[in-house]
């Protein structure tokens, strides 16, 4: 063997009681109660024992117990000096039973000190200790020699193989966590393949066409503009340049909808305060800034863009404060405008930009979250959009 097979601890996923199933910890605990049981019962059925000594005993077997717990724990976070120290003074512990008169306890203390430190310490320690008290056990012991050492052998043979079961076990449930890691990697892996291309079907339909048609839109433009004036070639300017704005803040969203499929959006502060600078409006973040989960950050994004679109179209001149608070659980999304030259509507059916955010509600419902729009109070000037989703 090497020096690391000596010298390395089980596996915390062998320590741990973790992936043991319910039979087998139901096995454990009755095992547990019925050593417990038992030494209580041989203290107390010694008839020449005061009360006192009993009392005494009894609190003995509490505090072994309150020392094998701990040594659960320490040898859990491979903390070896304690865990040995633990170990010696339960060993302690039993010799100091054994010259009180309690001998049943002192046996079953020495064979299981020594059983559970070849189970959970280091080999190199485990088998001294192991030693240690499993010839304490062969001296009290008052049977034949041979009895004892096939005993102590069987005892020793014991808690290497259930050092062996548990890292078995510990194995185990390593194997299975790197399996589903991997099963869960490969469909995050099929999942950007196909998000990808998708991102390209879309840049080569929508954006190409979206492109060529602020070019046709751009020229007719300028050919319009070279007319002479007059009402009717005003007015047809008039739809031309809209419709140019329109397809340009298209192509704009179209670029983002591509850039989040590829997983390419920039963080989501930033993109707010690019948004927000266009209007001249004020940004706020609250809260420990940490990654969204994809749909989460596009609900924010196209929630934060709808809202601006609003106040530009019915709150000119409106003060505009965009919020956002990052919960232990949630995201807050927060645009209020302070009212301009137009009232805010009182609700959203009324306006034809109103869709979006129906939309963007719809959409918040859906990953569980929530959509309030409106003033703060009844008759206020001013409208607030407010979305809170899980993240």
């Amino acid at each position: 063997m090497t020096t690391e097979v000596f010298t390395s601890w089980p596996s915390r996923e062998a320590l741990a009681r973790e992936g043991r199933v319910g039979a087998r910890r139901r096995l454990t605990q009755v095992i547990r109660l019925a050593v417990l049981g038992a030494l209580i019962w041989s203290t107390f059925s010694n008839r020449g024992v005061s009360l006192t000594v009993a009392l005494l005993a009894v609190g003995g077997t509490v505090a072994a117990a309150w020392c094998a717990r701990f040594f659960y724990a320490t040898t859990l976070r491979h903390d070896l000096w304690p865990s040995v120290g633990m170990l010696l003074l339960m060993m302690a512990g039993a010799l100091g039973a054994q010259y009180a008169g309690f001998p049943v306890p002192a046996l079953v203390l020495w064979c299981g000190c020594s059983v559970i430190g070849l189970e959970r310490l280091p080999l190199a320690a485990a088998v001294p200790c192991a030693l240690v008290g499993l010839g304490a056990f062969a001296v009290a012991n008052d049977g034949a020699w041979l009895t004892t050492g096939i005993t102590a052998a069987g005892l020793a043979l014991s808690g290497y193989v259930l050092r062996l079961d548990a890292e078995a076990r510990g194995s185990a449930r390593r194997l299975l966590a790197q399996e589903r890691a991997a099963h869960a990697a490969e469909a995050e892996s099929a999942a950007l393949a196909e998000r990808a291309r998708i991102a390209r079907d879309i840049h080569d339909l929508l954006a190409h066409s979206l492109s060529a048609q602020l070019v046709h839109l751009e020229a007719a433009r300028l050919r319009i503009e070279r007319e002479p004036s007059g009402e009717f070639r005003d007015q047809v300017l008039e739809r031309v340049v809209a419709a140019r704005s329109m397809a340009r803040e298209g192509l704009a969203e179209t670029r983002q909808a591509l850039s989040a499929l590829r997983g390419e959006m920039a963080p989501l502060g930033d993109y707010l305060a690019e948004l927000a600078a266009a209007d001249g409006a004020d940004v706020r973040i609250d809260g420990e800034r940490r990654a969204l989960p994809a749909e989460a950050s596009q609900a924010v994004r196209r929630v934060a863009q709808e809202a601006l679109t609003n106040v530009r179209k019915h709150a000119q001149g409106a003060k505009v404060c965009v919020r956002l608070t990052y919960g232990t659980d949630h995201v807050t999304l927060e645009v209020r405008d302070s009212g301009g030259e137009k009232a805010a509507p009182a609700g959203l059916g009324g306006s034809g930009s109103g869709y979006g955010l129906l939309g963007m509600r719809e959409r918040a419902e859906l990953l569980g979250g929530t959509l309030e729009t409106g003033p703060d109070d009844p008759g206020a000037k001013g409208f607030t959009v407010r979305l809170r989703v899980p993240a």
